[in-house]
């Protein structure tokens, strides 16, 4: 069962939350919508099949959809959340289209700042400068497609978003993948856009990101249990992901009513 929110609405943008309750392994029934679409996964995931792709989604990829496009769906990991952000032609030329978009934190903790501005009910002015940042930074990801090594791609990604024990490091990964070391890190690099190590640690910082919105305040706490190194080491890849320090995502994604507490 799906429900849509519509958060904002304007000529140029309009900006939705839905919610997918139910799970179900197989494919969905064709759907197809009219208009122009970013799609980011807020939480759980999923997967989408259009134009005779397939792609897995979770927060760490968005999809983009044309109107017309004929889309299945399939939920074998249960319900999910998600942000449903619909363009004027415009705005959409301005994004590269592909199968998949990888998210890294600098772009989810612009997602996470949208929903906040999204809240606030000023469409014309926060609302849609959040917005303008999050098509800034999405002009710069594309994600390609081929065959097994997308498949090699997804499992890495499904392990280490698991915390499988293996993804501890990059070579017990790839003994979990039955493939060498150097191969995993050559085409995970080449199917995501980025390097296994910062996938990782781009996922982490997701992880922290949804905690410090939450309020939570003991980061050396925080960081072992994320398995950072200590505080500092964090701090320090918190700060290279989203380009602020704990402390200040702390309180720059807080207090942000519905949409903060959406966002996680």
């Amino acid at each position: 069962m799906q429900t849509a929110v519509t958060l904002a609405t304007r000529p140029e943008f309009s900006v939705h939350e839905v919610t997918c309750a139910g799970g179900h392994a197989t494919w969905s029934a064709t759907e197809e919508h009219q208009e122009h679409r970013l799609v980011l996964v807020r939480r759980g995931r999923f997967r989408r099949s259009a134009n005779g792709a397939e792609a897995d989604l979770d927060r760490t990829t968005a999809y983009l959809a044309a109107p017309g496009e004929e889309e299945r769906f399939a939920h074998p990991a249960g319900g999910d959340l998600c942000t449903s952000i619909g363009f004027s032609a415009d705005l959409w030329r301005r994004i590269p289209k592909g199968t998949a978009l990888y998210i890294d934190a600098r772009m989810e903790f612009t997602h996470r700042r949208l929903l906040i501005a999204a809240a606030t009910g000023d469409a014309d002015y926060a609302t849609a400068e959040e917005l303008l940042k999050l098509v800034a930074i999405a002009a710069g990801f594309t994600a390609r497609s081929s065959t097994s090594d997308d498949a090699l791609a997804a499992a890495a990604r499904e392990a280490i978003i698991a915390d499988a024990p293996e993804a501890v490091s990059l070579c017990a990964l790839a003994e979990l993948l039955e493939v060498s070391p150097f191969r995993l890190s050559r085409v995970f690099s080449r199917r995501t856009g980025v390097s296994l190590t910062r996938y990782r640690n781009r996922v982490r910082v997701g992880r922290a990101m949804e905690r410090l919105g939450g309020g939570e305040t003991a980061l050396a706490d925080m960081a072992v249990e994320l398995g950072f190194a200590d505080q500092a080491h964090l701090t320090r890849t918190v700060r290279e992901h989203v380009g602020h320090t704990p402390v200040a995502v702390r309180r720059l994604l807080a207090g942000g009513g519905r949409g903060a507490s959406a966002a996680a």
